[in-house]
């Protein structure tokens, strides 16, 4: 973290989080929303659609700032170097740039939102299928825990991060991941791609669009942090 400006950490990590949040929560929108030509494309949409979305992002600004575009990866990354100089201005500019991307994601399916008829927050953020609240953290907590391990452990193979090769092993995880472990929660791990958007959508003039469930939204925050930590610590003393 140490080897970008503070200005640049906020241009970059703004910039590509709302890239991710944008594609990511366009992709839900489009297999979602009546009028939309991707209405029911399903999970694995869904899935690739979020893996497509950190690929792009992350190779658009990962000479910027690194490419963290993740709270949990940032806190990881801290944990491991010891270096918690620079974290507030990642976080900070993570959440706005969720926020952006979620604004962005409405007025392009602006036409579909205002024909809406049923509840939106699931094209925005996160939620369960079972409410269970141990069991909905724990799920986080491991899908955050293998993201950021994957990320992690890509510096020990020598010649990866320079190839390029990080950005597209980190793509296909979060594909991985949703196909696997995402089924029980919607495999929100990263508190800011939930909790930005999921602010949005409590804000925007939506029909129809149903509640924000703010009972439910410190788990896809708490998971992530908790698996992000986790994983700098593992790393740290396991390699």
């Amino acid at each position: 973290m140490s080897a970008f400006s503070n200005g640049d950490i906020f241009v970059g990590e703004t910039l590509g989080t709302a890239a991710l949040i944008l594609l990511g929560g366009g992709v839900c929108a489009a297999v979602t929303l009546k009028k939309s030509k991707a209405l029911n494309a399903g999970w694995l949409a869904i899935t690739f659609g979020w893996g497509f979305a950190v690929m792009i992002a992350a190779y658009m600004v990962a000479p910027k700032s690194g490419a963290h575009l993740n709270p949990a990866v940032t806190l990881a990354l801290a944990v491991d170097s010891g270096d918690w100089s620079k974290v507030p201005v990642y976080l900070g500019s993570q959440l706005l740039g969720a926020m952006i991307g979620a604004v962005l994601v409405w007025l392009t399916y602006f036409g579909q939102f205002q024909a809406n008829e049923e509840p939106t927050l699931g094209i925005f953020s996160t939620g369960p299928e079972i409410r269970n609240p141990v069991q909905n953290l724990l799920t986080e907590i491991i899908g955050t825990l293998v993201l950021c391990m994957a990320i992690l452990t890509q510096g020990l193979t020598k010649g990866i991060g320079l190839s390029g090769m990080g950005v597209l092993i980190t793509s296909f995880t979060v594909v991985g991941i949703g196909l696997s472990l995402g089924g029980p929660t919607g495999y929100a791990i990263n508190p800011v791609r939930d909790l930005g958007p999921r602010i949005v959508h409590s804000l925007l003039p939506i029909p129809n669009k149903g509640g924000s469930d703010w009972s439910y939204a410190w788990i896809p925050v708490v998971g992530p942090v908790i698996g992000g930590l986790l994983a700098g610590a593992l790393y740290h003393v396991a390699f």
